[in-house]
C-alpha cells in the first residue's frame, strides 16, 4: 500500500478480491466526496462514452481531493452508480486503465451497483469517495 495509515482487510483463507479490497482501515482526517459524473468543469457533457464518462468522473474526483488536501492514495472507500451494469463489465480493462492512470491504488473498499437512471439524463456513471489523510 501506498499510505501507512491504511491498511488492507483481507480474511485468512478468502480469495483475494480483483480491483478492490475487501475492507480497509484507516485512521487520520477524512475528506468526503460527493457523487462525480463525467462532466466537465461547466457542468458539461463532452462525451456519452462510458469509458470517457469513467475517466472524466474520477478526475472530477481527484480535483475535489486535491481542494481538501488529499491524493487519491487517501482514498479508503468508493461507490459506483452505473447506468448499464453490462457495458461496465464488458468494457472493464478500458475502465481498469483509466482507473489506474487516475487513481492507482486499488487498496480501496469498492461496491459498483446498477440504477435505473441518474439525476443528469446523458450520466453513464456517478462515483462517490471517502479519504482519510493521516
Amino acid at each position: 500500500m501506498s499510505d501507512s495509515h491504511k491498511r488492507v482487510l483481507q480474511p485468512a483463507g478468502w480469495k483475494p478480491p480483483r480491483g478492490y479490497a475487501n475492507g480497509v482501515e484507516a485512521s487520520g482526517r477524512q475528506v468526503f466526496v460527493a457523487g462525480q459524473i463525467g462532466w466537465n468543469a461547466q457542468c458539461e457533457f463532452e462525451s456519452d462514452d462510458l469509458v470517457a464518462q469513467v475517466h472524466q468522473a474520477l478526475a472530477n474526483v481527484v480535483a475535489v481531493l486535491a481542494e481538501g488536501g488529499a491524493t487519491p492514495g487517501h482514498i479508503v472507500r468508493m461507490t459506483w452508480y452505473l447506468t448499464d451494469k453490462h457495458e461496465y463489465l464488458a468494457r472493464g480493462r478500458e475502465i481498469g486503465a483509466a482507473y489506474r492512470a487516475l487513481v492507482g491504488d486499488y487498496a480501496v473498499a469498492m461496491s459498483a451497483v446498477q440504477v435505473a437512471a441518474l439525476m443528469e439524463d446523458r450520466a453513464k456513471v456517478e462515483i462517490e469517495v471517502t479519504a482519510v489523510l493521516p
